[in-house]
């Protein structure tokens, strides 16, 4: 497991993150939510591309897998032809507009990742899709969906969105990735009962809420915001994996009914003691790095999980220690990585 970058915790450059994302510069852009640049996004020319004319690419009416990516597609029109359609990719063309899409009745799967597009519309026609990406585009709203009754995987990363909103009807979905947007509160999830997996990193969200309805989320998402306290967890009682790094926690807290959690991350944060996870046993591995930990007797509340092999300690004080990796062997004799190194025997 590649070691992951670090930044020191101040608000400010929390702030100072959000804001840059926002402004859609394009190397920005071309990072993934990790920070990971994506090998997708092309490479910055500083030369604005023109569209081409959809004439003047061949479609083929048997194909039901259409991949048309950076095509320099301008206007989504044409596709007509595409009877037969189930996946549809019009990734990183100059398409300002979803329309033309109702003879698309087949359609499964609909990827209009990178564009220009700006408003959610035209796709009401489109009932038996189950997968949509409209990210690193200009939305601002979520809209539009309401017909989109089957729809199961819902990608809007990187975009403008101030509001989680206009949900409420999409109650098979299980996957709702929200990323790198405007967003400040945790709001109207409450019917998305089948939700397994939500993605809101990298937003300004202050507080843990709202969350009640969600019996099935198994993996819960929400590093680099601003967020001073883990609570409202209570009811997540499926929960396996859950990423709060870069926030503001200064006490791990809140989990007591969060029995089977594998995945715990807490790092880049202000914690001082490792406590209140005693009961975690089914955890394998533990982020933990880049806060205060100054005392080996911490890792005791480790002592149960069995199954711990993965655990993040760098950058904390005890770090210090000469014998650091050895005393980590010691306590915790399951791990088989220690921070981005594997154990040798």
């Amino acid at each position: 497991m590649a070691s992951r970058s670090v930044g020191e915790l101040q608000e400010m450059e929390v702030d100072r993150k959000g804001e840059s994302e926002e402004s859609g510069d394009d190397e920005t852009k071309r990072r993934s939510i990790n920070g990971n640049v994506d090998p997708n996004q092309p490479a910055t020319t500083g030369k604005e591309e023109s569209p081409v004319d959809m004439d003047t690419i061949t479609l083929d009416p048997e194909e039901e897998d259409v991949d048309l990516v950076h095509c320099r597609i301008g206007k989504i029109e044409g596709l007509e032809v595409l009877q037969k359609c189930k996946t549809l990719s019009l990734r990183q063309n100059l398409i300002k507009k979803i329309e033309n899409l109702d003879s698309l009745s087949s359609l499964r799967e609909l990827d209009l990742y990178d564009n220009q597009i700006r408003k959610l519309e035209n796709l009401q026609n489109l009932k038996e899709i189950e997968q949509l990406d409209v990210s690193f585009n200009m939305l601002r709203k979520v809209e539009g969906l309401e017909q989109l009754t089957r729809l199961k995987k819902l990608f809007l990363l990187h975009n403008k969105i101030g509001n989680i909103a206009n949900l409420d009807h999409l109650t098979g979905l299980d996957m709702l990735e929200l990323g790198s947007n405007r967003i400040r509160v945790l709001e109207n999830l409450d019917t998305l009962s089948s939700l397994q997996s939500l993605f809101l990193g990298t937003n300004k969200i202050t507080t843990l809420q709202n969350l009640d309805g969600l019996h099935n989320l198994t993996v819960l998402s929400i590093q680099s915001n601003r967020i001073t306290k883990i609570e409202g967890l209570q009811n997540l009682v499926s929960l396996r994996e859950l990423y709060l790094s870069h926030n503001g926690i200064e006490v791990i807290e809140g989990l007591e009914n969060n029995k089977k959690l594998t995945t715990l991350d807490i790092a880049a944060n202000r914690v001082k003691k490792i406590e209140n996870i005693s009961h975690l046993t089914d955890l394998q591995e533990f982020w933990m790095n880049d806060n205060q930990i100054d005392n080996w007797s911490d890792l005791d509340e480790l002592k149960n999980a069995k199954s711990l092999e993965t655990v993040y300690l760098e950058r904390n004080p005890v770090q210090k220690d000469p014998q650091y990796r050895r005393k980590i062997m010691l306590a915790l004799p399951s791990v088989r990585q220690i921070d981005a190194t594997f154990i040798r025997f």
